[in-house]
């Protein structure tokens, strides 16, 4: 039987690994079936190996007037993009905030929860509706960028919390992989139910999202503490090793409950922006990373469509032959972490 801390961390790990999967499952949707939204936003609809795409243009055209031509439509999606990427951007600064602040468990599950819900909106209900309204496209959007930002600095204060500093390399090799396999979910998801029309592809993803939410809610621990388990980010804990040989040594150290009488460890003090800002390593770490994220989020958002329209391929076969770029993602992770 695992020591009680043990099966405590590996909950963490999956749940944590489970929110950023389903949630980069549901981002890649919208990438996923952009020839599609393309055909359903113009006249004349795009064409794929001489016959144009099962969906009804020429109706949606003449009731919205959305775009005249596939460039039009195209651009719009290039501002879809670039609008959910700034909200997601100016989010990250106020979901840190609210980690600090909140239980990380609720705002965790209400960003998961509501960004699912949002994409629920924009690409089936207002397809079932017949409601086209490119305004209201960007306010989804950027609702949207705002919720999907406080899922990753959630899970990623959570893993923290239950893995020492020792070690954590190892874990987050593994861990880190999420985004990854997200990607690689989400491609598959889309493609089995494209050729019901786009709408499904975003049903389905949005309610596996919303459901993972609720099982956030109800299965995850933030924190040793919330079982009265001492924390693992003290600096007494940065040499010790993850796991022990010795089962007794580990389920003394980290399984005793405090006892009633123990004076409760102070709440750490979250600290402000310019604080954060000033720590070593922040600023050159946030500089490569931008300039990583220019050429990841180029592939991520725009694969699946350069493949189906400069090769001719049909959209379902352009999705999954762009989850390659994501195995190899994955295959990288591990050495970039340990």
């Amino acid at each position: 039987m695992w020591p009680l801390y043990t099966y405590h961390q590996l909950l963490a790990f999956l749940l944590t690994f489970l929110s950023y999967v389903l949630l980069h499952s549901s981002r890649k949707t919208f990438s996923n079936v952009k020839v599609s939204i393309s055909a359903q936003w113009t006249p004349s609809g795009l064409q794929q190996n001489g016959s144009a795409v099962a969906l009804s243009p020429g109706v949606t055209w003449e009731d919205n007037k959305l775009f005249a031509d596939v460039g039009e439509a195209t651009l719009f999606l290039g501002a879809l993009d670039s609008i959910f990427l700034f909200s997601y951007a100016v989010g990250l600064y106020i979901s840190g905030v609210m980690g600090d602040r909140f239980n990380l468990r609720y705002v965790l599950s209400f960003g998961l929860c509501g960004s699912a819900i949002t994409e629920f909106i924009f690409g089936t209900l207002t397809e079932w509706l017949h409601f086209y309204n490119v305004y209201f496209y960007c306010v989804l959007w950027v609702i949207n960028g705002l919720l999907q930002s406080t899922v990753w600095p959630c899970v990623v204060a959570i893993m923290g919390n239950w893995f020492g500093k020792s070690g954590r390399g190892f874990v987050f090799g593994l861990w880190s992989a999420c985004a990854s396999v997200g990607n690689i979910l989400g491609a598959f998801l889309a493609s089995s139910v494209l050729k019901y029309g786009y709408e499904y592809a975003f049903l389905v993803t949005s309610v596996v999202q919303f459901a993972g939410g609720v099982v956030v809610f109800f299965g995850l621990l933030t924190s040793p503490k919330e079982i009265g388990l001492r924390s693992m980010t003290r600096d007494s804990d940065s040499q010790r090793p993850l796991m022990s040989d010795d089962e007794d040594e580990l389920c003394e150290e980290y399984s005793s409950i405090q006892q009633q009488e123990e004076e409760p460890e102070p709440q750490p003090k979250a600290i402000g922006f310019l604080q954060a800002f000033c720590l070593p390593g922040v600023l050159p770490y946030s500089l490569a990373y931008a300039c990583l994220k220019l050429v990841n989020y180029s592939f991520f958002f725009w694969l699946p469509f350069y493949l189906s329209n400069n090769f001719g391929w049909k959209e379902v076969q352009a999705d999954r032959l762009s989850v390659w770029y994501d195995v190899g993602g994955i295959v990288g992770e591990y050495p970039v972490w340990s």
